[in-house]
């Protein structure tokens, strides 16, 4: 909550600021927090079958089912300051996320390039690629989503070293290096998820 506001923490010292975002830090999965983040955006897609029975009209009309599915963006960021490791620390919790939901996988530094754009289906694994090297600018991927009218939400990879974007038209939360969530360039009050160990 602090996080989420230009003065949350008052004339809390940047020390203690920082060991209390490290212990709180220690204490989130945020594997558990993303999931939970694809969970609540999935939506209900509704079909007829015979095997339901129809609550309103038994054995007049088919019953309903319900599959459930979340068609989510993610925007990873490919500028120069985005270490390889880094890189690698996002692809490699993504591999994991692949078991829960398809992904839009959106490379981006100051621009998104449409033909980079692919979908990263359920059960794949990815190995992590650099594709783009420039600077990095939030409102690309956010325009990209936003125009696409199509996402239940938008998962920003990151280290947080940009101004703050334009709004999202989508549920939008941050992905970043324990140093990119102590040390934003900007809050905005949307949920930023800290890599639970400091990236060398």
């Amino acid at each position: 909550e602090a996080n989420s506001k230009s003065n949350g923490w008052g004339t809390v010292p940047s020390d203690v600021r920082r060991d209390i975002v490290r212990f709180i830090n220690g204490t989130i999965d945020w594997k558990a927090v993303l999931r939970m983040f694809i969970g609540s955006a999935q939506k209900s897609h509704k079909s007829s079958t015979i095997k339901r029975i129809n609550k309103r009209y038994p054995y007049i009309h088919p019953g309903k089912k319900s599959n459930r599915s979340a068609n989510i963006a993610i925007s990873i960021d490919q500028s120069g300051s985005v270490s390889d490791e880094l890189l690698e620390a996002f692809f490699g919790e993504l591999n994991g996320l692949s078991k829960l939901a398809t992904f839009t996988v959106i490379p981006f530094d100051t621009r998104v390039e449409d033909k980079l754009v692919y979908e990263w289906k359920k059960g794949q694994k990815h190995k992590a690629t650099r594709v783009m090297n420039g600077g990095t600018d939030f409102d690309a991927p956010t325009e990209y989503v936003n125009k696409a009218a199509r996402f239940d939400g938008h998962i920003v990879l990151t280290d947080m070293q940009a101004p703050a974007p334009k709004p999202s038209k989508c549920r939008r939360m941050w992905m970043t290096d324990l140093t990119g969530a102590e040390n934003p360039y900007f809050r905005n009050g949307e949920r930023i998820i800290p890599i639970k160990k400091k990236l060398n």
